[in-house]
Order: structure tokens, then sequence, then C-alpha cells
């Protein structure tokens, strides 16, 4: 396959799978994380405390593989990069924990290798995937390290998707640094997504269903998780670390000068780092689940001058907005947010594209890099 053709393939790196095995687990449950069957018969995932409407429907979309693929020709999406979805493997103990991982990780190797190549004279597979790590409080050392040995021998996993609690104490844990200096050290992506939110009391008495835990909750959540492991210095010590960030990054990109403020006047935090805080954003990646074009500029031009922030002095360069765009890839978040009848498209799909499509000062290079390229890129496909 020309680099030429490989260039203008459809990527998405954000799409989830509840394989059977875990599906299963979680139908096993009496409390939350669940699937329960409600008196109409209707299985619903249930995956926070307190979750309005009994939590949301779910069925073979989230399990079937065919009904991923499905999904993906619908759209024209010509490869995707699976994860298993929150809460992972957070509510087990540590030994429950290790087998999950090691039987999970297997069973999405398998859903990755047998899946249909990109076409007859492509060595691509449709489907890749995110392994995962038994992070749980009280989980040894070596159990988390020999995941990662194992994720990385599986040819079809390219990384592993981890939530921002850790092994309990969030990702900027001391404990962590052997964990990601054996990822880095393996060359596997760390696709850090949110799950808890933040606290349910700042959402008020009113009703207003998942909107605002899933509009500002999560990328809150990633927010904070990402900027403390830049406070950290986590980046510094692991300049090889690969993070790919859910939704954009949450609000860090819109934040990072006033981050970069805060920490210039904080003196012990500052010394801290070797950098202005705005130069580690150069350093992550993120996907382009943001749903807006003038979203995706401003994340890119964020993105673009971070290079310039090279020392603690805040520098006043401009930068090209398409240099942002190289660190930046399509997503659906599939199967959630689905159409409200079955003749839509999914929005999801729709409105990112679009964006992509009409984000001012990208031209054609740097809108296919974001569909397909980067991603191409970033997994060594």
């Amino acid at each position: 396959m020309s680099v030429a053709r490989t260039s203008r393939l459809l990527v998405d790196v954000h799409t989830h799978v509840y394989l059977p095995r875990y599906a299963d687990l979680l139908r096993s449950r009496t409390n939350v994380p669940r699937i329960l069957t409600n008196s109409s018969g209707e299985e619903r995932l249930v995956i926070l405390k307190d979750e309005p409407s009994g939590g949301r429907p779910v069925g073979p979309q989230y399990w079937d593989r065919g009904q991923k693929l499905s999904f993906m020709d619908k759209h024209g999406i010509d490869i995707s990069l699976v994860s298993s979805a929150n809460p992972w493997l957070d509510f087990l103990s540590p030994s429950s924990a290790e087998s999950a991982a090691a039987d999970l990780n297997q069973d999405l190797e398998e859903y990755c290798s047998s899946s249909p190549a990109v076409s007859s004279e492509a060595s691509l597979r449709r489907l890749y995937g995110f392994g995962l790590l038994p992070l749980v409080p009280g989980v040894s050392s070596s159990a988390v390290l020999e995941s990662v040995k194992q994720i990385s021998s599986l040819p079809h996993l390219k990384g592993l998707i981890l939530g921002t609690r850790g092994v309990g104490k969030g990702l900027d844990d001391p404990e962590l640094n052997p964990v990601w200096d054996a990822v880095a050290q393996a060359g596997l992506v760390v696709f850090l997504h949110p799950h808890y939110g933040v606290d349910a009391r700042a959402w008020g008495d009113v009703d207003n269903g998942h909107v605002l835990p899933l509009a500002l909750g999560f990328p809150f959540e990633t927010t904070v998780a990402a900027t403390r492991m830049i406070l950290s210095g986590v980046f510094d010590r692991h300049p090889n670390l690969r993070l790919l960030l859910a939704h954009s990054g949450g609000a860090l990109p819109q934040l990072s000068s006033r981050l970069a403020s805060c920490i210039a006047h904080d003196p012990v935090v500052a010394s801290r780092l070797k950098h202005d805080a705005r130069y580690y954003l150069g350093k992550i990646y993120y996907d382009a689940v943001s749903y807006g074009p003038e979203e995706m500029r401003f994340t890119s031009d964020v993105i673009s001058r971070a290079d310039s922030y090279v020392s603690s002095e805040t520098a006043r360069v401009a930068a090209d907005c398409k240099v942002g765009a190289k660190r930046m890839m399509f997503g659906t978040d599939h199967p959630f947010f689905p159409p409200l009848s079955s003749t839509e498209m999914w929005k999801s799909v729709v409105e990112n594209l679009n964006s992509i499509d009409t984000v001012q000062g990208w031209g054609q290079q740097e809108k296919d890099s974001v569909r397909g390229g980067n991603a191409l890129e970033l997994f060594g496909l």
C-alpha cells in the first residue's frame, strides 16, 4: 500500500468495546459498576453511583465486533484503535485485576488480529487495540510491569488505556515511575480517559441528566490528571512517554497560560519543572473529539506554540496552527452517544469530520493527517 493511499485512510483513535468477558463480569455484579436488566427486560449499563435514569441502554453494539465493523463501514472508517471502556478494572481486588487484565488483553488481541484486512493489497487490519493494566490499590509493581510486557508482546495492541486514579493516588504518584519508564521503553501509547468526573454535588439539585457530568465533569477530570502529571515532572523524567488525551485534552489547552502564570508565582512548584508548563502541551497527543472547528483550531494553536516555551521564561513567538495539527487525531467515542433514529448518522462522526474539514488555516495535508495520517505514524501502522 502506497504512502499516498495510507495518508488518506480514516482512523478512529477513540472507540470503545466492552468485551464479552467484561460484559459478563459486569452482569454478575450487584453493585455499581454493573449491567442490570430492568423490569422491561432491557439491559442497562450503570457505571457511576447515582447515575441518572438508571444508567443507559446497552446492547450488542457494545461488544459485538460485527456491529463495530458495520458502524465503521457506514461512516467510511478504515481503521479503529479500540479500547476497553471505563471503569476498566478499578473495582476489582489486586488478584482479580491481574487475571482479568491478562485475559482481556488476550481477548482484545484476538478481537483485533482476526478482523478483516483494510484491503486485499494491505497488511493492515481494520482493528487494533489499547490493552489494560491492573492498576488498582494494593497491586504489586511486578504485576503491573508484567502487564506492560504482555501488551508489548501482542502485535495488534499498540498502547494501553488507563483512568486517572493510578493505584489510588493519581497519575503523579511516584509509585508509577517504573510503569512510565517501562511503557516508554516499550513504545506503547498511553490513552488517558476519564471516568469519575468531579464531585456530583457541583451539579446542584436540578435534574440535567448526563449533560453536566459528561460535557464538563469528564473533561475537567482529564484536565486535572494531565496537569498533575506535568507538575510532578513526569514528562521531564520520561521524555519519550507518549500520552494521548481524550476529548482534546479537556480544558487544559484553554487554561494553559493561566496555569503557567500560577506556576510562575509559586517558586516551589516552578523549581520542579525544566520548562514553562505550556511546553509540555506540545509533547502530548490529543484526539479531535471536540465537535467544533473553532475548538479544534484553538487546541491546534496552543500545541503549535508549545515549543516556543523551552524554558521557564515566557516566550512571545507566533506559531503556525498547522504545527499543532500533527498531534491531533480523529475519534468517535463509539458506541456512546448513538443517533436517536436508525436512519441518522452518528453526530460524533459527522460533527468531528465536518470540524476537521472547516478548521481555518488547515490545508488538505493537515486535514488528512488529523483524519488518519497522524494515527498511522503514532501507532507504527
